[in-house]
C-alpha cells in the first residue's frame, strides 16, 4: 500500500520530534532547489533526524513502507542527485549529524559526521596545526556527506586526491536500517572487499554515509602561488611537465584559465586585475606546498627555469596572502561569473592529461562550428585532467532560445570529442539524474550489470535515491 503525505508525515513524527520533519512546501524550499534550478520536483517532507539511531528508525520505516529517501547534506550537488525526481520522495537532511568526533594527529585522521560542513572540518583540522586538503567552491555550505557520495574532487587532487582517497572508513546506515560500522585508522586492512569504496560516490543509492574517517596532513609552513602566461592549453602542458619534474609532490594545483574569463570578472567588477595579471590569451595558477624545514622559492626557482626555455611570458608571484586569495578568486569565481553574462551550457569532463589540448582545440572547433558566436569557457584542472568545458551564449542573445537551440546538441558535441579521446563525460560531479541516460550510452555493459548487481543486494526494495544514478 502507497501511504499518503499525510501518512507520511505522521509516521515519520511518531519516529522523530515533529520539528524534525517539515512538510509545507514553502518551508521545503531551501531543500528542493538545487544551484543550478534545473529540478523543480516537490517532495512528500523532508525529515531531519538528530543522530544516527534516528536515521536507522527513519531506514527501516521506509524500507517496510516502500517510502523513497533522498539522502540530502549541503543541497550543492549539481546533476540533481540530492532533490527529487518524482515528487513523491521524502529527503533525509543530514544537517543535524554536524559532530566532529575525533582527531588524531598521530594516526593522521579525523572522524566527521556526515552534516559536518566541509569548511567546519579544515576548521578542526587547522586547530591542531593540521590540514584537511579537500577544497570546493562550496566548502562553506558542502557537507561531508554530500562531498563524499558524489566523491567530490576540487583544487586540491593533484597532491592529495579525490574523496575516496581522503577516506579511511565510513559509517553508513544501509536499505534496512543496519549500521555499517566501517570507520578505522588502518593503513592497511586486507580484509576482503573494500565496502567504503562501494559507498563513496555512490550518490546515497547504496546507503546513507552517517560518518567517515578523513585522511588529515601536517599543516604546510606557507604556499607559494603564482599566475603565468601561457600562449594556449599546449604551452600550460608544457609547462606542467615541467613543473612536475622541478617540484615533484610539493606541486599543489595546476589550473588552467582562458583570458575570456579574466574579462568576464573586470566587466562584473569581480576582480582587480590590475593587480591579478597583465593580458595573456591564458593563463596556468600553480601553487607549491612548502612544508617546515624546507626553503622557500622553489616555485620562482621553477618559473626561472621555464623563462629561460621560453615556455612563458610572464608570471605573477603572490607576495602576500592578499595575492594569494586574489587569485584563488580569480579561478573560484569562473562559474559565478558566467550567470552574470546570461544563460550558459556546461560540462565536467576529463581525459587522459596529455589530451587535454587537443580536447579544448578540437572542442572550441566543432562548438563554433555548430553554434557562430558561442564563447567558449574551458578551465580547470589540467594537472589532473579534468575540464569544465562550459559554453556562454552569444552577446545579445536570448538566453530561453540559445538554451533550447543548443544545450542538448552541444552536450552530444563535447562528449563525442572526451569519449574519442578516452574521457570520462562526469569527471567530478557525478551522475544524480541529469546525465543517467548519458551513463547507459558510455558505460560498458558488464560495467552496468555489476553496479545493478550491487543496488539490487543492497537495496532490494529501491527506497534509496531512487531514478538517481542507475535510472
Amino acid at each position: 500500500m502507497t501511504l499518503s503525505a499525510r501518512e507520511i508525515s505522521t509516521q515519520l513524527s511518531a519516529l522523530v520530534s515533529g520539528d524534525a520533519v517539515i512538510t509545507d512546501t514553502n518551508d521545503m524550499g531551501a531543500y528542493l532547489k538545487e544551484p543550478r534550478k534545473r529540478f523543480h520536483q516537490s517532495a512528500a517532507a523532508v525529515v531531519i533526524p538528530p543522530d544516527v539511531a534516528a536515521v536507522q528508525a527513519i531506514l527501516r520505516w521506509a524500507n517496510e513502507n516502500r517510502v523513497a529517501i533522498i539522502p540530502q547534506g549541503g543541497n550543492t550537488g549539481l546533476v540533481g542527485a540530492q532533490v527529487p525526481l518524482y515528487g513523491h520522495e521524502v529527503i533525509l537532511s543530514t544537517a543535524k549529524l554536524n559532530a566532529i568526533r575525533s582527531v588524531d594527529t598521530a594516526a593522521g585522521v579525523m572522524v566527521a559526521e556526515s552534516g559536518v560542513i566541509l569548511e567546519n572540518a579544515h576548521k578542526a583540522a587547522d586547530a591542531v596545526n593540521s590540514m584537511f586538503p579537500l577544497w570546493l567552491a562550496s566548502q562553506g555550505s558542502a557537507r561531508i556527506g554530500g562531498v563524499l557520495s558524489s566523491n567530490a574532487g576540487g583544487v586540491n587532487v593533484l597532491a592529495y586526491g579525490n574523496a575516496r582517497e581522503l577516506t579511511m572508513g565510513v559509517e553508513a546506515v544501509l536499505a534496512d536500517g543496519r549500521l555499517y560500522q566501517g570507520l578505522n585508522a588502518l593503513k592497511k586492512d586486507n580484509t576482503g572487499y573494500d565496502l567504503k569504496d562501494l559507498l563513496v560516490g555512490a550518490e546515497g543509492t547504496l546507503g546513507i554515509i552517517t560518518a567517515a574517517s578523513l585522511k588529515i596532513f601536517p599543516k604546510p609552513e606557507d604556499h607559494e602561488t603564482a599566475l603565468v602566461n601561457v600562449a594556449d592549453p599546449e604551452a600550460a602542458l608544457v609547462l606542467f611537465q615541467l613543473m612536475r619534474e622541478r617540484l615533484g609532490s610539493r606541486l599543489n594545483a595546476f589550473e588552467l584559465i582562458p583570458h575570456i574569463g579574466l574579462e568576464i570578472q573586470m566587466r562584473h567588477a569581480m576582480l582587480d586585475a590590475d593587480r591579478t595579471a597583465s593580458h595573456s590569451p591564458w593563463y596556468a595558477l600553480v601553487e607549491v606546498t612548502r612544508m617546515a624545514g624546507t626553503e622557500p622559492g622553489a616555485l620562482q626557482s621553477a618559473l626561472e627555469a621555464a623563462f629561460e626555455r621560453e615556455m612563458i611570458s610572464d608570471a605573477a608571484l603572490a607576495t602576500s596572502l592578499a595575492d594569494r586569495n586574489r587569485m584563488w578568486d580569480f579561478r573560484e569565481q569562473m562559474s559565478e561569473c558566467q550567470s552574470k553574462e546570461g544563460a550558459s551550457i556546461k560540462h565536467d569532463v576529463s581525459v587522459p592529461i596529455a589530451a587535454v589540448p587537443a580536447l579544448i582545440r578540437e572542442g572550441i572547433a566543432a562548438a563554433e562550428k555548430f553554434a557562430p558566436g558561442i564563447r567558449p569557457v574551458p578551465f580547470g584542472h589540467l594537472g589532473d585532467g579534468n575540464i569544465h568545458f562550459n559554453f556562454s551564449m552569444p552577446v545579445g542573445a536570448d538566453p530561453k532560445a540559445f538554451m533550447a537551440q543548443y544545450d542538448e546538441a552541444m552536450h552530444g558535441i563535447i562528449y563525442e570529442v572526451v569519449l574519442r579521446h578516452g574521457g570520462s563525460v562526469s569527471a567530478e560531479h557525478g551522475i544524480g539524474q541529469l546525465k543517467v541516460d548519458l551513463l547507459k550510452q558510455v558505460k560498458d555493459p558488464v560495467a552496468l550489470e555489476m553496479m545493478r548487481a550491487i543496488k539490487t543486494a543492497l537495496d532490494p526494495n529501491g527506497i534509496l535515491n531512487p531514478g538517481k544514478m542507475l535510472g
